[in-house]
């Protein structure tokens, strides 16, 4: 496809998902940015809603529907969950739909059922391409599930340890992350007065939705019946995650054996990115860009071992991670628009 003939709508423009989709839409070379839709904010100017979008701050909201969706090569669907398979479904086989929503990434239906509820609406190829044999699986698709922010650096922190056999299949995921990953909604615990100067734990003892996603990743990884503990942690910052995967390790293996795995599975990733002995990631490095900083080590004394990545929950985790599927699934340059450059201090 000819980079400078490519239509793009997004869909649900005014959370933030939509606002972010939009920034880095912005910096594609190849992008005409078409209808911009919403809910309940159709009708209002984009800028009263996303001030930093000043080159289309001007544009009216449209309502979210298929007559303003149609027409256009590729629709981003920020939606809440379980809202995209019916907007989806109003739009043909041609158009490639990415959703950044979590209603096609599971492939089990009874993990829907017991984390979500209702019927699954089936399973799309998943947008996480350093995910062994799924950048193949997204060359020509027309429909992309966006994986979740959580799924997202949790899996890709622990995968080289999966990959090499070196951890017992019992892995634990604690994740502080920033109030931008629960979306524009009002809620007490959200307040600047309840999170600012503290943090606090939410979905402990295996409740939150993106468990089964980490486990389903790391089964595809070459994990045989994985089991995750995984607790998410509300920090005081706007964006970002840092993901600690901890899991006692197979017999004999060392530090070294570590360092290998992970500079291995890396080495031809242009977004992820393991850094040098004695350098342990933080959120500030990743901000605003689509990249994944990781380390890893072994704690001897407790024969485990214990990988931290960072990652903007934001970028690599929903938008940046969503075009780089879009640029592979249409033939483009896979960092066509994409910047693995953070902003910081």
């Amino acid at each position: 496809m000819n980079m400078k003939n490519i239509s793009v709508a997004v869909a649900g423009a005014s959370g933030y998902v939509g606002g972010e989709v939009l920034r880095t839409l912005l910096a594609h070379p190849g992008v005409e940015i078409g209808s911009v839709t919403a809910a309940s904010n159709a009708g209002e100017r984009l800028g009263s809603l996303q001030p930093h979008l000043t080159p289309i701050a001007n544009r009216v909201l449209d309502p979210t529907d298929a007559e303003h969706l149609s027409g256009h090569d590729v629709v981003f669907l920020g939606l809440p969950h379980g809202a995209s398979a019916e907007v989806a479904a109003m739009l043909g086989d041609d158009v490639l739909v990415i959703d950044c929503g979590a209603d096609f990434r599971l492939q089990r239906s009874e993990d829907w059922a017991e984390f979500y509820g209702g019927e699954h609406a089936g399973t799309w190829p998943y947008g996480l391409p350093e995910l062994p044999g799924q950048r193949e699986k997204l060359v020509g698709a027309r429909r992309i599930a966006v994986p979740g922010c959580f799924p997202t650096i949790s899996t890709l922190t622990a995968m080289p340890a999966v990959l090499a056999d070196l951890i017992e299949p019992d892995i634990t995921v604690v994740a502080p992350t920033g109030t931008s990953g629960a979306g524009k909604k009002l809620a007490t615990t959200f307040l600047g007065s309840e999170v600012m100067g503290q943090v606090s734990a939410y979905g402990v003892g295996g409740v939150h939705r993106h468990t089964p996603e980490i486990e389903q990743n790391l089964r595809v990884a070459g994990a045989l019946d994985p089991v995750v503990s995984f607790t998410p942690i509300l920090a005081p910052m706007a964006r970002g995650i840092l993901a600690t995967a901890s899991a006692p390790l197979r017999d004999g293996v060392e530090k070294g054996d570590v360092a290998e795995a992970y500079t291995r599975a890396y080495a031809d990733e242009p977004f992820v990115h393991v850094l040098p002995e004695g350098t342990w990631p933080q959120t500030k490095s990743v901000l605003g860009a689509n990249a994944v900083h990781l380390q890893a080590t072994v704690d001897p004394r407790a024969r485990k071992l214990v990988a931290i990545g960072a990652m903007d929950n934001l970028a690599k985790g929903t938008a940046g991670g969503a075009i780089q599927s879009m640029n592979i699934a249409l033939g483009l340059p896979e960092g066509a628009g994409l910047t693995s450059v953070g902003i910081a201090p």
